[in-house]
């Protein structure tokens, strides 16, 4: 596909008048690709809008920086009642967005209809700065013709509504329209000001173009001194969309060198394929894109929080959050948001404070999430999973000073403060934004359920607790037949909480004994007190937008600290994988949890960033899925191979509309093929199993939704992003098929660790991201997860990676999950220290999870195994779980099953 214009669209908001702070908003598509040396600036005319020149901008943005702002009351800008409608008011607005974008002068000027007009006022008072000026279907008079302006006197909506039947293309309303009209568009005289340019000037026509007198377009190349003209065959007043090619063709003629032409033109082709011909021997996996996903794409500059405001002025009515039935529109979310902002601000928040949200998918999160941003603050995510020693670690490093949690986490939180930064905490509830009518039931469904991605299959209407919910407290080691999740964040032995709780006491020491002072606020009482207008919120592409800290499996958790542009990014890079995706039109559906890397960019950001609508679900009861699935007909379900596993195992599982699933793609865990297989065939979409990791917001690689994939792998890195497998020891990059470490680069690479800058420079080294994980490349690009390097079994000299030997085992009809490990042999029990005694030698064990109603035997599926692996991958032990443990996002913990 071409590029999607509207993720590069980027907001600028200018005073109304000095006495007051209400703000406009002017919108600008702004595309800026790396290393481009010219810009182009595009001005639509009466009644536009910037994407009238999709083409152009498409076209030009893969190698110069397009800009194209919606003028003052067109497409997304506002138009306020007090602002006068003036020529110089007009230059200005262009000028404004000129300087805020920081455009290097000269650049060249394109423009259409009313908008030449603009532009000659503006070259006129700015001749140094224009290298060369465009003029597209614009006369020295703009006479509207009298059907017109009998249209005109029609009052609005019934004005709208004529205009939509009679296919007259407006992106203003009337009253900007009519203002326009009598003060400026009907006043120019375009023969008296077009004699006054110095710059080089290309006048392009449509043949047909009618909408003003002919005598008029042509009186402008006449007038000009020097001016070129280009006259387009079949096309008329919207030649730049009615044929792209040709005015394209002729804007590249004039704004570049001659010195591409002729003899001079066939070396510099050569010149420029050599880099791309480089490009394609570097990433063999380029030639395996979909045809419509694009080789390279402009980085973004606008903050995250753009997206949401774009779409709410693009769909203000469309449903962006489904939760329970209650729908919330886009102009709603966006005003929320917007509120919510105000109140950080009033609380004394300022730009670069750290805001700490520990809830579950309801939405109070998303209105939360992108109004800390919109406030210039940082968003710290904190699983409603973790114990208190954990949210205690995580409020403590990131230093932040307010946090919105639930109004049932209220004990813990007063003992919470007592050792953090922690100023303000806001309490919200969970039955907040369900329906009325339904409330009470749909409290006790959710309080009964859990936001953790643990999908129990063997009974489909399992599901897990969620603590806080319903105000219970997790105590260390608690353990209950269907929450085997909560093993890791409990378990007082492991690692990682001992740890954590050492940290935690050691900062308690270290702060002073009185006990620090610290407010509460409702929610939406806070809400409720605060403006809906935007305000501005001071950062940009570079300022950090978000900390999400790591599982901390074997090691104390770190903040990954994410900016606005690398989340931008990586949103734009996952929207173009899926080029099939409409905006405005489609469906994601959101089990994955918020308060993971994954669920916020595939789940919230892509949605918002697409105008989608996000279905939220706080439970992972599959029943319960599989009816939203049913009522809301999803077309996008990002997942997880458990996830997918446990419906496509559901009884009658196509009753519920499954077919509507166009794309998935399965990350947090290795996608077995058969689980691929069977999915696929219930909804006929595509499933396709990805990669990603916190550090790099998160995703990087994926399999084609369309064309060739290879099963097993991870896919080939998205976009922008590059790979290579290194050896672990030397650091050399490895030919194909071999095995070590995986490193990746690209613009969603994270800034570093917060705080932790020996970390940071372990991880992140000469412009790569060590990802700790086993991998190889195969000839044509694709890379496959072998395992991470602490989960590599030493059998004898050899090396047995799990993956292998779970595959085979997924293979046999009776089994539903598998895991392997490396554990020790029958010594295990000799005390430490025993030289008289050798060592236990490790050996290969699987635990298997069976489909429901199933029987089999350890004998059996060794059977299989010994037919099908080497005799040194074969387990020498398998052991029958009911299910396995997993943590929030689905991952099995094998630390787990080790120690067991």
């Amino acid at each position: 596909m071409a590029l999607d214009i509207e993720l590069y669209r980027r907001t600028i908001y200018a005073s109304v008048d000095r006495r007051t702070q209400k703000l406009r908003r002017i919108s600008v598509i702004d595309i800026h690709p790396e290393g481009a040396t010219r810009t182009l600036v595009l001005v639509h005319g009466y009644g536009g809008s910037a994407t009238q020149w999709l083409y152009q901008l498409q076209f030009f943005g893969q190698t110069t920086r397009v800009i194209a702002p919606d003028m003052r009351g067109h497409g997304m800008s506002d138009d306020p009642e007090n602002l006068p409608y003036t020529m110089k008011g007009l230059v200005d607005d262009l000028e404004l967005v000129l300087d805020r974008l920081e455009v290097q002068r000269p650049f060249y000027l394109l423009a259409h209809s009313f908008g030449g007009a603009i532009s000659t006022e503006y070259a006129l008072s700015h001749q140094e700065e224009v290298s060369g000026l465009v003029l597209i279907g614009v006369p020295t008079r703009f006479i509207l013709r009298a059907i017109v302006e009998r249209l005109m006197l029609v009052p609005d909506p019934l004005f709208s509504w004529i205009a939509k039947v009679i296919k007259v293309a407006l992106f203003a309303p009337q009253r900007t329209l009519k203002r326009m009209l009598h003060s400026v568009l009907t006043p120019w005289r375009g023969d008296e000001r077009v004699q006054l340019l110095q710059v080089p000037t290309l006048v392009v026509l449509g043949h047909r173009d009618t909408v003003f007198l002919r005598e008029h377009y042509e009186d402008v190349p006449r007038n000009i001194p020097h001016a070129q003209q280009v006259v387009i065959p079949v096309s008329s007043h919207l030649v730049q969309l009615e044929r792209p090619d040709a005015v394209n063709r002729a804007i590249r003629r004039f704004i570049e060198p001659r010195a591409t032409e002729g003899k001079n033109e066939s070396r510099t082709r050569v010149t420029q394929l050599s880099p791309h011909a480089a490009r394609k021997a570097e990433m063999p996996w380029l030639q395996y894109y979909d045809r419509e996903v694009p080789e390279s794409l402009p980085l973004p500059k606008q903050s995250l929080h753009d997206l949401l405001s774009n779409a709410a002025r693009e769909f203000p009515d469309r449903a962006a959050l489904i939760f329970f039935g209650q729908k919330i529109g886009y102009r709603e979310l966006d005003r929320l948001s917007n509120r919510f902002a105000h109140a950080l601000r009033r609380l004394g928040i300022k730009k670069g404070d750290r805001i700490a949200i520990v809830l579950p998918n309801i939405p109070q999160f998303v209105i939360a999430f992108y109004g800390i941003l919109k406030a210039g603050a940082v968003v710290v995510l904190g699983s409603p999973l973790s114990n208190e020693a954990e949210i205690a670690y995580q409020l403590q490093h990131s230093g932040a000073q307010v946090l919105l949690t639930l109004s049932s986490y209220h004990a813990m939180v007063e003992r919470i403060c007592n050792t953090t930064d922690i100023k303000r905490v806001i309490y919200s509830n969970v039955r907040e934004y369900l329906p009325v009518r339904q409330r009470v039931k749909l409290a006790s469904l959710i309080d009964e359920s859990g936001n953790a991605i643990h999908v129990s299959t063997s009974q489909p209407k399992t599901h897990v607790p969620y603590p806080g919910l319903t105000g219970e407290k997790i105590e260390p080691g608690t353990v209950s037949a269907d929450s085997s999740q909560l093993i890791e964040l409990s378990d007082q032995n492991n690692l990682r909480t001992r740890t954590l709780v050492k940290t935690a006491s050691l900062t308690q020491e270290r702060m002073p004994m009185s006990k620090p002072t610290w407010k509460q606020y409702d929610f939406q009482q806070l809400l409720r007190s605060q403006p809906m207008t935007p305000l501005k919120s001071g950062t940009g592409e570079h300022d950090l937008a978000l900390l999400q800290y790591t599982s901390g499996t074997t090691d104390i958790p770190k903040g990954v600290m994410l900016s606005h542009g690398n989340l931008v990014v990586n949103i734009l890079q996952v929207r173009h994988w899926m080029p099939d995706a409409r905006r405005g039109r489609e469906v994601v559906l959101c089990a994955l949890p918020l308060s993971h890397s994954y669920g916020v960019t595939s789940c919230m950001n892509t949605s918002i960033g697409i105008a989608g609508t996000l279905v939220l679900l706080p439970t992972s009861r599959i029943d319960r899925i599989l009816e939203a699935i049913k009522n809301y007909h999803p077309t996008i379900f990002p997942g997880i191979p458990a996830l997918y596993l446990a419906i496509a195992n559901y009884p009658k599982v196509r009753s519920y509309g499954v077919a509507a699933i166009r794309s998935c793609i399965s990350g947090s865990a290795p996608l077995p093929v058969e689980v691929q297989e069977e999915f696929e065939k219930l909804t006929r979409g595509r499933l396709v199993e990805g990669y990603g990791l916190t550090e790099a917001s998160p995703v990087t690689h994926s399999n084609p939704l369309k064309g060739e994939r290879h099963v097993g792998s991870i896919g080939i890195p998205l976009p922008e992003t590059n790979a290579c497998i290194v050896d672990l020891k030397t650091g050399e990059t490895l030919p194909h098929g071999e095995i070590g470490e995986l490193l990746i680069s690209g613009p969603q690479v994270m800034q570093g660790y917060w705080n932790m800058p020996e970390e940071t420079q372990d991880t992140l080294k000469n412009g790569w991201l060590h990802t700790g994980d086993l991998a190889r490349m195969d000839e044509d690009g694709f890379f496959t997860i072998v395992d991470r390097k602490k989960d590599l079994i030493l059998a004898g000299s050899y090396n047995v990676y799990p993956r292998d030997v779970e595959e085979v085992l997924y293979e046999h009809p009776k089994v539903l999950e598998v895991v392997v490990i490396s554990t020790l042999g029958s010594n295990e029990t000799n005390e430490a220290g025993d030289e008289s005694t050798p060592p236990a030698s490790p050996f290969i064990k699987a635990f298997v999870v069976l489909k429901r109603g199933e029987k089999a035997t350890p004998d059996e599926l060794l059977a299989l195994c010994r037919e099908r692996l080497d005799a040194y991958k074969v387990p020498r032990q398998i052991e029958f779980r009911s299910e396995l443990p997993k943590n929030f996002v689905g991952k099995v913990l094998r630390r787990l099953l080790v120690e067991t």
